[in-house]
């Protein structure tokens, strides 16, 4: 296995969509080594996501964990799941805010407000269709990662700039508020 280089804002693959993984690509050892290596590059980075792309390979493909971690310490847990060629609907229910992060924009955080609940339809590592509902902090990390796919980054989804912050002075003046569920 091996940490993977992580493509930073401006780089032009994190603008481009993302081409269709195809049977044959995903069953190849390339492939499966890719996945592999994502899952170790977003442990290694305290990441709870990550997107091919951001590892300079533009196909769909996504991986997301979670686990208490320097980064997220409030984050809940979610199993290991490798999403390939992932299809999200937004599903009813209330929009939730989040102070999103990401290993591609290194040390910020900005305030995203996304639907709570998605259906995911999608391919597991082994090319199995699947179709699982993601809610909450799931949900929120699944768009995220998702978004990647389709050249976008979650600062092209804030709706006001005076909260995009450094991760240091969110962890100062934001990060207290949202633990003991004021708010922003």
């Amino acid at each position: 296995m091996a940490i993977l280089k992580v493509a930073q804002m401006g780089h032009p693959i994190l603008r481009r969509r993302a081409d269709p993984v195809t049977a044959a690509a995903l069953r190849s050892r390339d492939t499966q080594r890719l996945i592999r290596d994502m899952i170790e590059t977003m442990r290694e980075y305290d990441g709870v996501g990550l997107a091919a792309p951001q590892v300079h390979a533009s196909i769909r493909l996504v991986v997301i964990a979670s686990h208490r971690n320097p980064r997220y310490p409030q984050a809940p847990a979610i199993p290991l799941t490798v999403l390939v060629n992932p299809a999200v609907t937004t599903l009813p229910g209330p929009r939730i805010a989040w102070w999103e992060g990401c290993l591609s924009l290194p040390g910020l955080r900005g305030r995203v407000v996304r639907p709570s609940r998605v259906r995911v339809r999608a391919l597991d590592r082994l090319g199995r269709p699947f179709t699982r509902v993601f809610e909450g902090f799931s949900a929120i990390v699944i768009q995220h990662e998702t978004d990647h796919l389709d050249g976008v980054l979650y600062i092209d989804r804030m709706t006001d700039l005076k909260q995009l912050s450094f991760e240091r002075e969110y962890q100062v003046h934001w990060a207290p508020a949202e633990a003991s569920g004021k708010g922003a």
